[in-house]
């Protein structure tokens, strides 16, 4: 069987947030909403857990530190794409699958990532990220899909032409990928943004220039790829959580 690193986006800080607290402790039901992304990471078998802790890196320690898993420092926040380069000291041998899941998006269930891993494995792409349907999908990054049902590109709200606005398909912001494909065209990705950040979601447009297979896999629900961002996000997600039970 392929085994299966999970790295999850820990480093941020969470300024909506309006407290000191790194974002990822913020609590849930009385656990930090990280613990619920590990415990997802645990359930379906990763071999191996990387978080990528930045902001407060000791706090998030501490609070992790009972969850058997290995950290990764970002110590400068220069975006997604920069955070995952910060885990290749212990993966550079590494021949598997990457799963990135983000620290603040603790809804996501067990179904979901094990079909988005299945679908990778069987189409043998180079990555495959998790798509959401979303009624309003104003200001989100549209899937565009061939004529095989794999990625064609992803365009941004304000790049779109009339027919894509309507596609209601979004970038959830969760991915997998072949680890040599990843940290290979983690290189040739650059910071020519507002920002001034390496995204990770840049290194799509890399794969499909060279050809190379990009799938997508819808989540049955958006709620479960919800991230959160506020105080008001969090009430919610507790309630999505304690009506699961």
């Amino acid at each position: 069987m392929e085994s299966l690193v999970t790295v999850i986006l820990a480093a941020g800080k969470g300024k909506r947030m309006k407290s000191d607290l790194p974002k990822v402790l913020h609590p849930i039901n009385n656990r930090p909403m990280v613990h619920y992304v590990i415990d997802l990471a645990k359930r379906i078998n990763s071999n191996q857990i990387i978080l990528i802790i930045g902001h407060k890196k000791e706090m998030v320690m501490e609070a992790c530190a009972s969850m058997e898993v290995s950290f990764a420092v970002q110590a400068d926040q220069l975006g997604t794409g920069h955070a995952v380069l910060m885990t290749k000291p212990q993966l550079k041998d590494y021949d598997g699958n990457i799963l990135v899941l983000s620290g603040d998006v603790p809804l996501l269930t067990d179904e979901t990532i094990l079909s988005l891993i299945k679908a990778h494995k069987e189409s043998k792409a180079a990555a495959t990220l998790l798509t959401s349907d979303l009624d309003d999908p104003t200001g989100y990054g549209r899937i565009i899909r061939n004529d095989g049902g794999f990625v064609q590109k992803i365009v941004e709200h304000k790049d779109a032409d009339e027919s894509e606005l309507k596609i209601k398909e979004i970038n959830a912001g969760i991915y997998i990928f072949q680890a040599k494909e990843l940290f290979r065209s983690l290189k040739m990705i650059n910071n020519d943004n507002s920002q001034g950040e390496y995204y990770l979601p840049d290194v799509i447009p890399v794969f499909i220039s060279e050809g190379k297979k990009v799938n997508a896999v819808k989540a049955p629900a958006f709620d479960e790829t919800r991230g959160i961002n506020d105080i008001d996000q969090l009430k919610e997600a507790e309630t999505i959580l304690k009506n699961r039970r």
